[in-house]
């Protein structure tokens, strides 16, 4: 077509276009407001007719350029109904990229493509060039004046309507203002509110909530507010609407406005000033900008600046700012210096943003407000306002209110307008309830939503697979906001005609502008670009699966901006929903099965997601995911998957995602726990957990919560009929909110726990929730904390706590103020009962048992409240507690409570501290001491503030404590069991007390403190004030205890007290540290103990009284840190001769002179009563050693002399009845040298019988010791004399050796010289037939050796010499042996050193052939390094008998000399043994010719060897020739079954064998039959022992059978074979019929209750059995009781560890044991024995050992059963680990320990003991007990328990290995 005709067709299509525009004007005007966003429409088009503007706007659109004309005529033929043939030649002419011209019709208009309208660009007025003018002030105001005006009409232009031209119906509704909540304290409204929920009925011009976003109270500082949103919540509309308002003069207080999106800001690639921000970018002044912006300066504070999107800035912002106005820097510098007031200071600042981590140039003062979207009112208001017909409207609320989950997505604004306009669709066509039905899900919300916008009903799948490849691309990438190459022109026009694009004016930068397109929304992006995951086939199932992520939203610490993606997963699981199938198969254009596929893949990773541990924000997102899916099973799947707990912390929460979770929740089984902290919660969003039963804990801790959040959850309490504990802390809940609420609990019986804490409940508030107690009958917990409350609202709750059945204490302190409740445990419907008759008689039983605690701390009560506090007491029941401590009460008050105390019933305490007390009324407290039956202690101590009261329990009560306690027998087992007398503790600790107070005092007391506690410590009585208790003592009763430290004493007040000491009768201990003014007199003697023990102070409270017992209770005295004279000593120990005895004295002086020592002990015969005097810390002179000496002499009733180091000093004396006895002297570490040994032992000579001495560490030297030694037999020693540590050498070595001759009573001497340093000489009252001598470590040398055996051949009575690591080599043993001559039958030589294991079993028999005597024995060990010798004087030419041993050796078998002179040697040997041994050939052989040649062989041993097949041939071949073998060991050998075989040959003619071991040998069935054949033929057997030899029942017939002609046996050891019922019942049959038989071993052989029971009726017959072994079987009670009818009364031995046996088995075997005399082990370890455990009543007089490992024993049953071991008093071992013992059980062994004399080990590993009980038991060793050692290990006791334990008493073992 040539030029003409094509602008003539052109002309035609021009003037056709403009009569079909004519037609629809307001579609036009829409158009041209899409294309071109910031036209001024209203320019020169009022005087013009339709036609001429319709000409204009055409002109317009044309001169945008060819993109925007294209998509242009796409709209009109897309969405207006176009004649075809009108249609095809606007789409072929203009519609394609070839058919632009550059001019239309005659008359039209020629505008450059880049001149826009004049208030888009003024490119050459940018004002961050031009220079800023001077011009006076008028002009300045005036272009000020104009420009503003110019900014209010453009935003009437731009904002006058919110809807966009072309949108839809639905975008032109009046606008709801959302819910506003502040979330700073810089909010201007009451902060009971909580949120601005505005009227949703009022106008526009009511809105309050509007206006009050700009009402801060700081009116200096930034003025910032961020308003924070989730997506679709209306953040940008509220922006759009702040702009309207301001343009329609609402906002009055702001001069100018600007809006700016950070979206569009993101597309500004150079740095601007702030005047290029505001005129180039947004709008230009027509003339002086400099001026204009100079105005702004000055006039900051009328500047409003709006920041939409904050969360979508790109650009991170630096530490740096912008410099200044005119600097220029990137937008977000601007923005932050906006914010922070450098620039344009005094403005304000709103931004927008998605909740997340705001960036750090906000400041720290901005306030946050949270837009939550709309409640239900406001829905309603919505859906009432976008309908405008009346039945339609109705029609809509209906399907709304009848629809919980349209109710929820119509919470989120964006939503609620999608659903209406869905709802505007289907009305019409569906009945009631259907339509709703048909949008379950916000993604099929979506779906319907684009089905509905599409002009003709039809959506073609082209564009919309374009479309949502376009928003999947730029979700990818960050782009939100597309150019227009980046959009096609027919996708524009689809987008514009359907409504889900937006255009708008972009800037890129000064000067640089177009036009930009962006979805309406971004979740509507999201899901067009999910769209594309499901429906593209360029997408595979791997790629959509990697798209279902849940990011973590922990955004308000960690993430500074959200993602674009967010919401794609939740997309992908709505289209993975089967309703969204026939959506998905016509996009992607294929089958169902195709979708299908897809779908699939999306379920298969959110159940992947479902099973996982998620953190709270990822289960609120699974669970819109799930929501979406509509699958019920995988709801369930991710149901059950939750944990029991479930916490969500420091993330928004809205109305919508607690719906989601509930509806998750509906489909789990089990109860869970929901914990919302720091989480923003929109206000009504507890309305979605409203039926939900499986919530049981429910607990919300924010301060953004409120009383409309209060409100909003009560309506849903009473539906959650699970709910056990409800908490809401710190919430900023007023009366208002709790009204609702306790409106609601009236209705949740089943609440358990209730917590109101930290909400600054005032009284009204706090009285309100606690008259809801009684419709609680539940309730255990009401936890009110931080409340604020008056004293008259504390006393009426003090009434409530009394009135109220169910309190069990009220606390109030400082913050707390708790109730806690003790429910009843059974109600009438559990009961089956009338109501009534069964609640009274609920309350009786109640109001007898009930007790309650009242802690009244720091509540400011005066005397007249504790006068009503103590009236409504009296009508309550029994009290616990009552605390009153830190109150106003003064004197008068503590006096009225102390009076009132008596009427109260108080079981515990009464405390009264820190309540002004003075001096002169404590008299008063005490007046509670006559009127309290039941008051334990007063402790009273005006410098702490402390005055309490301790309350025994009542009489029943304590009657069941004390026959509870786990050692409630009293002193004597013979004095009946009686309640003790009340005691009464009164402690009056510094007070101030003097003199003058205490005639008051005692008055007040009145005797009434019978056999109780009196502590006057750290007073002021002094001298005088001590002397005048004195004489008031006697009147005082008999006190247990009184303190009088701290009181300023001096000695003669000490003399007084030691007076009263000897007079007083019940003061038995009187303890006195003179400088520290310590000073206590007691009555009894336990807490002493216990304190003298270092017991720590927490254990004297918990510990039970150890009943010990004891005959007599000595006096003691006790004077520490006094230097006395011997003036004063005289006049002590005159004032202690009255004093009765027992009596012990415990003295402690720095120094005592011998002039004072003297003089003590001169009196010591004076005082026959003394028992114990002691001098600790003490220094004495040596000199003093003589005269303790000489005691033993001077006083026959000194038992023990004990001097350590001259600082301590201990004299044990007998009691009169005890005329004579051993004595004991210690004199440890005296420095006693040479000088002193003659004198010494002069002094010592005289004593008639000297039992021990121990003169250790001292410095005697050899000097010394030779000195001693010769005096050695005048001393009357008879026990054992102590020489260690006292620096001798060799030569006092050999002098022992030497003085043994002139010694006859010495029977044995040790001498160790190494690091040990140890010398004892042991002696006997006898002459001893032989002598023992050891020496250790004393290094002889060669020239020592002659002189040692001198020494030795004098010794007539030397039997034995063991020489340890002596250094003695080879040569000089060899010396050694060829000297001695000793004077006796056999001496007995031990050797070992090091070189004896490596010298060789040749060069050690060399050695023996040295020898003067005869060779007797010789053992060789090499791995204990130890040679020998028996040699016997005078040799005998041929011995009866010799014995070769030669263990753990090699034997050297290449030396026939050898082997010639032990066949001669030998020749009438009787015993070899061989053990560990490894045997060659050549060995073997020599063995083989070695046992030919002993006719009198009668003993074989070969023990864990091993030798070859050869060798054992050859060894085989040996035995088979001794024919008199009465003894045959071949145990645990290296043998196989066929040498076994070869090995059985040997027992073939051994009719004279006596005892036969074949443990650990394969006996098979041929080798079992070889063996039975033999041993058919001993007759004479006694023991036999066939141990793991794999024998099984067949085998142990075949052996049952050989065993009838045993008639002598007396052992059968058959231990861990399998010989089970069976051969239990065969040897059964034969075990009668073995008269001799004294021991039988068939553990470990799977024997049941049927074989057992067997056994049992047999072994009854065997009466002469002594060992019965048959643990680790199966045996059961049974077998028990079959034992226990006929145990053999010869038996001693008693195992049946691991045999099944129950209490019933144990009791009846215990009876059967009681009282038999030879029995010395028991074993019945790993039994359940319970309370079945051993109960003796006559005892086992020889038992030693009693296992009784893991028997479940607990401590019920510790008591008989440490009764029963106190009949056995030869226990040595007791084992009782691994059982369920505690402290009781540990008191209980305690308290039995000093009864058993001969125990030496205790074994309570694993058991349950604390430091309590590990106490306990440290105290029954400190009684005199001769035990070694308790094993604690693991037991519950801390690290630093254990060290102090064992630094008490080294006894206790806790480590894992024993020691």
């Amino acid at each position: 077509m040539d030029h003409v005709s094509f602008q003539l067709g052109t002309t035609n299509l021009w003037s056709w276009l403009v009569r079909l525009l004519s037609k629809d004007p307001e579609w036009l005007n829409a158009k041209v407001k899409f294309f071109l966003p910031k036209m001024d429409l209203s320019s020169g088009d009022e005087a013009q007719d339709t036609t001429q503007r319709v000409m204009l706007q055409l002109r317009r659109l044309h001169t945008q350029g060819r993109a925007t004309w294209q998509a242009f005529i796409h709209c009109v033929c897309m969405e207006l109904d176009v004649p075809l043939d009108l249609e095809v030649p606007l789409l072929s002419t203009w519609g394609h990229g070839d058919g632009f011209p550059s001019q239309l019709g005659a008359g039209e208009e020629n505008q450059p493509a880049s001149q826009l309208h004049h208030g888009l660009k003024r490119p050459h007025q940018s004002c961050g060039s031009s220079p800023r003018l001077k011009q006076c002030k008028n002009h300045q105001l005036e272009l000020a004046r104009r420009y503003l005006k110019l900014l209010r009409t453009s935003a009437q232009q731009r904002y006058g309507r919110i809807p966009g031209p072309g949108q839809p119906l639905a975008f032109h509704q009046a606008y709801i203002p959302p819910i506003l909540q502040w979330s700073r304290t810089t909010a201007p409204f009451s902060a009971q509110d909580g949120a601005v929920v505005g009227d949703p009925k009022a106008e526009d011009d009511t809105d309050v909530s509007i206006r009050d976003l700009f009402s801060t109270r700081a009116d200096k500082g930034p003025r910032v507010t961020v308003l924070l949103g989730k997506a679709g919540m209306g953040k940008t509309t509220l922006a759009h609407r702040l702009c309207q308002r301001w343009a329609a003069g609402q906002l009055d207080r702001f001069q100018a406005l600007f809006l700016f999106e950070f979206r569009q800001l993101n597309l500004i690639t150079s740095s601007v000033t702030l005047p290029q921000l505001l005129f180039d970018l947004y709008l230009s002044p027509e003339a002086g900008p400099d001026s204009v912006f100079q105005y702004l300066e000055e006039h900051a504070g009328g500047v409003l600046l709006i920041f939409d999107g904050l969360d979508q800035a790109l650009h991170s912002h630096s530490s740096t700012e912008a410099e200044g106005p005119e600097a220029p820097s990137p937008a977000l510098a601007l923005f932050s210096g906006l914010c922070r007031g450098t620039i344009l200071p005094g403005c304000w600042v709103l931004a927008t943003s998605r909740p997340g981590k705001l960036p750090d140039c906000l400041p720290t003062e901005a306030a946050t407000v949270h837009m939550w979207g709309f409640d239900r009112p406001r829905v309603e208001e919505y859906v009432g306002r976008f309908f405008s017909d009346q039945e339609w409207q109705e029609a809509a609320l209906a399907e709304l209110r009848e629809n919980r989950h349209l109710q929820s997505m119509c919470a989120v604004p964006a939503l609620c307008q999608v659903t209406c306009l869905c709802l505007h669709h289907l009305l019409p066509g569906n009945s009631p309830g259907q339509s709703a039905a048909l949008l379950p899900t916000v993604t099929q919300n979506y779906v319907q939503m684009v089905s509905t916008l599409s002009p003709r009903g039809h959506l073609p799948p082209e564009s919309l697979l374009g479309l949502s490849e376009m928003a999947l691309r730029g979700l990818e990438t960050g782009k939100v906001i597309f150019s227009v190459g980046d959009i096609s022109p027919p996708m524009v026009a689809f987008g514009a005609a359907l409504g889900l694009l937006t255009s708008f004016c972009i800037c890129t930068g000064p000067g640089h502008q177009g036009i930009g397109y962006a979805f309406t929304h971004l979740s509507l992006q999201e899901f067009f670009a999910a769209l594309y995951l499901m429906a593209s086939p360029k997408v595979d199932k791997n790629a959509l699966a990697r798209h279902v992520t849940l990011n973590s939203r922990w955004v308000l610490r960690t993430k500074a901006r959200l993602g674009l993606l967010d919401h794609l997963p939740t997309f992908l699981a709505g289209l993975a929903s089967c309703a969204c199938r026939p959506f998905l198969s016509h996009v992607a254009q294929q089958d169902e099965m195709w979708v299908s596929d897809k779908q699939a893949a999306v379920m298969l990773a959110l159940r992947k997601l479902a099973i996982r541990r998620l953190t709270g924000p990822k289960v609120v997102a699974l669970c819109h995911c799930v929501g979406e899916t509509q699958e019920p099973e995988l709801a369930s799947l991710m149901a059950q998957s939750l944990p029991s707990h479930l916490s969500f912390h420091n993330f928004p929460l809205t109305y919508t995602d607690l719906s989601a979770l509930t509806n998750i929740l509906r489909h789990r089984n089990a109860s869970i726990h929901l914990d919302f902290e720091g989480c923003p919660l929109e206000p009504h969003c507890p309305e979605a957990l409203a039926g939900c039963k499986q919530i049981e804990n429910l607990s919300f801790k924010s301060r953004k919560c409120g009383d409309a959040f209060a409100e909003a959850l009560s309506k849903s309490l009473p539906t959650m009929e699970s709910l056990k504990k409800l908490g809401l802390a710190g919430c900023k809940i007023t009366a208002r909110g709790i009204s609702h609420l306790m409106q609601a609990l009236r209705l949740c019986p089943q609440l358990e726990e209730i917590s109101f804490q930290d909400n600054q409940l005032k009284d009204r508030a706090v009285l309100n929730i606690v008259e809801v107690l009684p419709s609680l009958p539940r309730l255990q917990k009401l936890d009110l904390s931080r409340s604020n409350i008056s004293v008259s609202t504390l006393l009426c709750l003090t009434k409530v706590a009394v009135t109220c059945p169910t309190v069990k204490m009220l606390q109030v302190r400082e913050t707390d103020l708790i109730f806690l409740l003790s429910p009843p445990t059974e109600t009438a419907a559990e009961l089956g009962v009338a109501p009534d008759l069964q609640g009274n008689a609920i309350q009786r039983k109640e109001a007898q048992s009930r007790s309650l605690a009242l802690r009244l701390l720091q509540c400011q009560l005066g005397i007249h409240d504790v006068q009503e506090l103590i009236a409504q007491l009296r009508e309550g029941p029994r009290l616990e507690e009552v605390n009153l401590s830190g109150n106003q009460l003064d004197d008068e008050g503590c006096r009225l409570m102390a009076e009132a105390a008596s009427q109260l019933h108080i079981t515990r305490n009464l405390d009264l501290s820190n309540n002004g007390l003075s001096v002169d009324r404590v008299h008063c407290m005490l007046s509670a001491v006559n009127t309290c039956q039941n008051l334990a202690e007063l402790h009273i101590s005006l410098l702490h503030k402390t005055v309490v009261f301790t309350f025994a329990p009542e009489q029943e009560e304590q009657e069941g404590i004390w026959k509870r306690t786990a050692l409630r027998d009293s002193l004597t087992h013979q004095v009946p069991f009686e309640l003790p007398l009340r005691s009464t503790r009164i402690r009056l600790t510094h007070c101030g007390l003097q003199a003058k107070h205490l005639e008051q005092l005692c008055r007040a007391l009145g005797g009434s403190c019978h056999h109780s506690h009196l502590d006057l410590s750290g007073n002021a009585l002094g001298d005088e004030g001590v002397a005048q208790l004195a004489q008031l003592l006697p009147g005082l009763g008999a006190l247990q205890c009184l303190n009088l430290s701290e009181n300023g004493l001096s000695l003669d007040t000490v003399f007084i007290l030691i007076q009263c000491f000897s007079t007083l009768q019940w003061l038995l201990h009187l303890d006195i540290g003179f400088e520290s003014q310590h000073v206590v007199l007691r009555g009894d003697r336990r807490g002493r103990d216990r304190l003298a023990s270092g017991c720590p102070p927490e254990f004297l409270a918990g510990v039970p009284f150890l009943a010990f017992d004891q005959c007599c209770v000595p006096k003691s005295f006790c004077l520490r840190q006094c230097q006395l004279e011997p003036l004063n000593l005289t006049r002590l120990c005159e004032t202690l001769e009255k004093c009765p005895g027992p009596l012990e004295v415990e003295l402690s002086f720095e120094v005592l002179s011998d002039q004072s020592l003297e003089t003590l002990l001169q009196h010591l015969p004076r005082l026959p009563q003394l028992s114990l005097l002691q001098l600790s810390q003490t220094r004495l002179s040596p000199k003093s050693l003589l005269l303790l000496a000489d005691l033993f002499s001077l006083c026959p009733r000194v038992q023990k002399v004990d001097i350590r180091s001259l600082y301590h000093m201990t004299l044990h004396f007998r009691s009169g009845e005890e005329h004579e006895g051993e004595c004991c002297g210690r004199f440890t570490g005296c420095g006693l040298s040479q000088e002193h040994v003659e004198p010494l032992c002069w002094l010592l000579s005289k004593c008639e019988d000297l039992n021990q001495l121990d003169l250790s560490a001292n410095m005697l030297g050899d000097d010394g010791l030779r000195c001693l030694l010769e005096c050695l037999p005048q001393l009357p020693i008879s026990g054992s004399l102590d020489l260690s540590h006292n620096s001798i050498s060799l030569e006092s070595a050999l002098g022992l050796v030497k003085t043994l001759p002139s010694c006859p009573h010495i029977r044995e001497a040790s001498v160790n010289l190494g690091s040990e340093q140890s010398f004892w000489i042991y002696f006997s009252r006898k002459e001893e037939a032989g002598k023992t001598l050891r020496l250790s470590q004393c290094n002889l040398m060669p020239e020592h050796v002659p002189r040692l055996a001198t020494h030795l051949n004098q010794a007539l009575k030397l039997t034995e010499l063991t020489l340890t690591q002596c250094g003695l080599g080879l040569e000089q043993l060899i010396v050694l042996l060829s000297l001695l001559r000793c004077p006796v039958d056999l001496f007995t030589l031990r050797v070992e050193e090091p070189w004896v294991g490596k010298a060789g079993v040749l060069a050690l028999l060399r050695v023996c052939t040295q020898t003067s005597g005869n060779i007797t024995e010789i053992s060789i060990s090499e791995t204990q390094q130890q040679l020998c010798l028996q040699l016997e004087f005078p040799p005998q030419e041929n011995p009866e008998a010799v014995t070769l041993r030669l263990a753990h050796c090699d034997l050297e078998t290449h030396h026939s000399l050898l082997a010639g002179q032990l066949m001669e040697t030998c020749a009438r040997l009787q015993q070899l043994s061989l053990s560990q041994v490894n045997l060659c050939d050549s060995s073997s052989l020599l063995l083989k010719n070695l046992l030919v040649s002993l006719s009198e062989l009668k003993t074989f041993r070969l023990t864990s060897s091993c030798m070859s097949s050869k060798g054992l041939a050859h060894l085989t071949f040996g035995l088979r020739n001794c024919h008199h073998l009465e003894e045959l060991d071949l145990s645990n050998n290296q043998f196989g079954e066929e040498d076994t075989e070869v090995l059985m040959t040997v027992l073939e003619g051994k009719c004279w064998l006596k005892k036969l071991d074949l443990s650990h040998l394969p006996l098979g069935s041929s080798t079992l039959a070889m063996f039975t054949q033999g041993l058919s033929h001993m007759t004479l057997l006694q023991s036999l022992r066939l141990s793991r030899n794999g024998i099984c029942d067949v085998g142990c017939h075949q052996l049952s059978e050989a065993l009838r002609a045993a008639m002598s046996l007396k052992e059968l050891g058959l231990s861990h074979n399998q010989i089970r019922d069976t051969g239990a019942q065969h040897l059964a049959a034969v075990l009668p019929g073995l008269p001799e038989l004294r021991k039988i071993d068939l553990s470990g052989n799977g024997i049941g209750p049927a074989g057992g029971t067997r056994l049992a009726e047999s072994l009854t017959l065997c009466r002469h059995l002594e060992e019965l072994m048959l643990g680790y079987n199966v045996l059961g009670d049974t077998t028990a009781l079959g034992l226990a009818q006929g145990l053999p009364c010869c038996l001693r031995v008693l195992h049946l560890p691991s045999s099944r046996l129950g209490p019933k088995g144990a009791l009846s075997l215990s009876q059967a044991l009681d009282g038999c005399p030879h029995v010395e082990e028991i074993s019945l370890a790993e039994n359940s024995l319970a309370r079945g455990v051993l109960h003796f009543c006559q005892g086992l007089p020889l038992l030693r050992q009693i296992d009784l490992v893991s028997c479940e024993i607990d401590n019920h049953t510790a008591k008989p059963l440490a009764a029963s071991l106190v009949l056995c008093p030869a226990l040595e071992e007791i084992l009782l680990s691994w059982n369920l013992l505690g402290d009781e059980a540990a008191a209980e062994l305690a308290r039995v320990l000093p009864q058993m004399g001969r125990l030496k080990r205790m074994d309570l590993e694993k058991n349950r003991i604390t430091a309590c009980g590990a106490w306990l038991l440290a105290e029954g060793l400190a009684q005199g007990s001769g035990i070694q050692v308790i094993r604690l290990w693991n037991n519950p006791i801390s690290p630093t328990m254990v060290q102090h334990l064992q630094s008490q008493e080294p006894r206790l073992d806790f480590a894992f290995f024993d020691k």
